[in-house]
């Protein structure tokens, strides 16, 4: 959704399925990035905060959007991605030619997210849910039928967070 304009293209991932499958560690404040609080009454709870990350599935492929980018804004999804790395994933998207990355979870990323669920602390904002669940309805029926077929929500509830900017400037 976000940056999904000038030139966005109708792809599919073959391979993968969509997963709640990265998480923030909430109880840690990181100069730059961002933190979590309850909107009913504006804590910090000590939770793990999870976001949508692909992962690789047998006879799954993920639907979604390939946007043509330069090198400039291929640096600012770099260091956006936080939780993530740039992987090629050439030759596995359908809809699209030339050279196609997408953005997979990193390590630490799933390991917070594997700590979260053995907590019985992972979450996921209930704004970031809807949103997405918003972007994929729109596109109609179908979309939103291939949507659920190929995403792995391990039953992390939806939360009523605040997302808020953390001041600093994040270290790459």
């Amino acid at each position: 959704p976000d940056g999904a304009g000038g030139g966005a293209v109708e792809a599919e991932l073959t391979g993968h399925r969509r997963a709640l499958g990265v998480a923030h560690d909430n109880r840690r404040l990181i100069p730059g990035y961002k933190s979590y609080h309850r909107r009913e009454d504006g804590s910090r709870p000590d939770i793990y905060v999870t976001f949508f990350d692909v992962e690789p599935a047998a006879d799954v492929a993920v639907a979604g959007l390939a946007l043509p980018v330069d090198r400039d804004r291929l640096a600012h999804l770099d260091w956006r991605e936080a939780n993530y790395e740039r992987v090629d994933v050439t030759g596995l998207v359908t809809g699209v030619g030339g050279r196609v990355w997408t953005y997979m979870g990193q390590t630490g990323a799933r390991a917070r997210l594997a700590r979260g669920l053995a907590e019985g602390t992972a979450v996921v904002s209930r704004d970031y849910l809807d949103k997405v669940h918003a972007a994929f309805r729109a596109r109609g029926s179908q979309a939103w039928a291939d949507f659920e077929a190929s995403t792995e929500t391990h039953g992390i509830q939806p939360m009523d967070l605040d997302r808020r900017e953390v001041p600093g400037v994040r270290s790459a």
